[in-house]
């Protein structure tokens, strides 16, 4: 019997693929690291060219010029809050990493305060939460919504509960005094008692009065502003700028210029 020879030879086994796990593990690797400086240096440039600086910290401006204005008579009697007062917040952040400050502020504050020579014998304010705003609006809706829940909770309240010594009408529209003003303070559906510290300055026309209030956020019932990518610390600042001016015409106050 005769043998038939294939002439194309023996068969050959297929080429054994590359294992391409090894290079697919570099390349995901490197996208992750790419991805992850993209983020950071994205973020780097978001906080320092980008994003507005916080608005600063309130504080009483000194009177302009070289005059500066006596009083006469007493500062006592009713007072409201009048324009120009602001309310707002201040928290330190961490957004990727990136250490940052969250600032909002609202002019939606009303209040009144009443003087009794020489103590304040009675004050509050009420500020809109839902009026409050920064610079990001993304932030804005976490305060308003998940954080604060202001349709719920749509205003907080301050209500000094002790005189406050302020002693007699200040020499001149450059002297500051400093106190510091015990109340309730409802925040979140919350009451608290506080201590806020106040300086206060009479510049002819009205007082003037800014203050800052530590607030812990679980003594309040508030959830934890972190959300992904960013996260604060468990506390902020509560900040207030209140300019009063007299419910009614005082003429026994009537201010004269002195060099």
């Amino acid at each position: 019997m005769t043998a038939t020879l294939d002439p194309s030879g023996p068969a050959e086994s297929p080429p054994r693929r590359r294992r391409r796990r090894p290079r697919l593990l570099v390349v995901l690797l490197g996208a992750v690291l790419a991805l992850a400086v993209l983020v950071v240096g994205g973020t780097t440039v978001y906080i320092n060219v980008i994003k507005s600086d916080p608005p600063e910290e309130f504080a009483l401006a000194q009177p302009s010029g070289t005059e500066s204005i006596a009083p006469t008579g007493s500062l006592s009697g009713g007072w409201r809050v009048a324009s120009g007062s602001e309310v707002g917040y201040r928290v330190k952040e961490v957004l990727f990493g990136q250490d940052t400050t969250a600032a909002g502020r609202t002019t939606g504050v009303t209040g009144s305060l009443t003087i009794d020579d020489p103590v304040a014998s009675a004050a509050s304010f009420t500020v809109q939460m839902a009026t409050i705003a920064s610079d990001e609006s993304r932030r804005d809706d976490q305060f308003r919504g998940r954080i604060m829940d202001t349709g719920t909770f749509p205003t907080a309240t301050f209500t000094l509960t002790e005189p406050v010594a302020i002693g007699a009408a200040p020499p001149d529209s450059r002297t500051t005094r400093s106190s510091t003003a015990k109340g309730d303070l409802t925040l979140h559906g919350t009451t608290r008692r506080v201590s806020m510290t106040l300086q206060s300055r009479w510049d002819g026309t009205s007082i003037r009065t800014v203050g800052q209030l530590p607030i812990v956020f679980a003594d309040y019932g508030i959830p934890n502003p972190n959300f992904p990518g960013i996260s604060t610390e468990n506390h902020g600042i509560m900040e207030v700028s209140l300019v009063f001016t007299r419910t009614s015409p005082a003429p026994a106050t009537t201010a004269t210029p002195t060099p």
